[in-house]
Order: structure tokens, then C-alpha cells, then sequence
């Protein structure tokens, strides 16, 4: 599996192109389609919240310019939020849309507070979801508190006529370890 350098973005690998691939746990988290707030709501039976750490405009890194069919260096809309079970942080989420298209839209970002941005795309039928993709997100890229290596992360892009909301998801150590101690709920 590749691994991001202080100087270079991940290599994003869809599930065929992933190899070795992980646990079979793990890799129903990385690669399960369902809405991951949903699944995150069950998980934690209810004790879901999001926490939203910062947003606004700003210029957007390659990899999500790339995603997004985008110039280089492109600004954009960037939030950026923990997603919390029993009000530990379980995932860490950075969603971002290229400004002039999440401009020429109805979808007002700036508006989500601490509602899930993943909820919100899941319950509109006219957004289409890409196909998925995982890394070993750049520590760099986490907020300080997680800085740690070799974390999953995974994303997909949303897209609605020319608005793609791409939405990165990193799985922190807490989720693992809950996971590992509770069984799944039932669905």
C-alpha cells in the first residue's frame, strides 16, 4: 500500500486496486456504500453527533482539485468535522466543492452547522455517487490531536449536474477500538 511523503498527496485506490487488501471488518468500513452516518448511528445506538472543526473558503489541495475536474490551486468550500460516537471523535471528514460550482448551486454549506453533510447528500436522490476510494491518509492532513500514521481513509465524490462534493472520511483509533469491543448492532 503506498504511503502519502510530507511532499506528496496518497494514492487513492479503488477496491480493486487495493492490494493487500485489509480485514474483511475493515474493509466493509472502507468500502461499504451505505450512508456512513447511518451506519455510524447504529453503531453508537443512537449517540451520533457531528462536530464541526472549522470551514470556508480556501484553496483546495491537488488530489480534491483533481477529483473535482478542477484547475490546480482552485478555491473552494472546505469543512471540516469529527464525527462522534458516545461523543468520541470515531471519523474525521473533510468535504469540499469547487467555489464557482457549489456557487451556481441551491447547496449552502456554509448552513450545515452541526448537522452530517453525508446525511444531507445521502437524502437528495439527484446526487450520484462516485466510486470509492481508500489511502493511508497523510498524517499531515489530520488535525494535531490525530496526527498519526497509516489511518484509513476513504472518499467518494457527489456529484449534481457540474457541483461535486467530494467527501473524505479517515477512520480514527477510538472507532477501531469500539468496534473491537462492541459487536454491531443489529440493522
Amino acid at each position: 500500500m503506498p504511503h502519502a511523503s510530507a511532499y506528496a498527496a496518497p494514492v487513492w485506490l479503488t477496491c480493486t486496486e487495493l492490494q493487500p487488501q485489509p480485514d474483511a471488518v475493515v474493509y466493509d468500513w472502507l468500502f461499504n456504500e451505505d450512508s456512513l452516518t447511518r451506519r455510524l448511528t447504529r453503531q453508537s445506538v443512537n449517540h451520533f453527533s457531528v462536530t464541526p472543526l472549522s470551514e470556508g473558503w480556501q484553496t483546495l489541495r491537488d488530489d480534491e482539485c483533481a477529483a473535482l475536474g478542477v484547475a490546480p490551486g482552485s478555491e473552494g468550500w472546505v469543512r471540516e468535522v469529527y464525527l462522534l460516537g458516545h461523543q468520541q471523535p470515531w471519523v474525521f471528514a473533510r468535504s469540499v466543492a469547487a467555489r464557482q460550482a457549489l456557487q451556481d448551486s441551491d447547496l449552502d454549506m456554509e448552513q450545515l452547522g452541526t448537522r452530517s453533510l453525508g446525511e444531507l447528500l445521502f437524502s437528495n436522490p439527484a446526487f450520484d455517487r462516485g466510486e470509492l476510494q481508500v489511502c493511508r491518509y497523510p498524517e499531515q492532513w489530520l488535525p494535531t490531536e490525530y496526527r498519526i500514521k497509516d489511518l484509513w481513509g476513504r472518499r467518494s465524490c457527489f456529484t449534481r449536474g457540474t457541483l461535486g462534493v467530494l467527501v473524505a472520511e479517515v477512520f480514527l483509533p477510538q472507532f477501531w477500538h469500539e468496534l473491537a469491543r462492541s459487536p454491531a448492532p443489529s440493522t
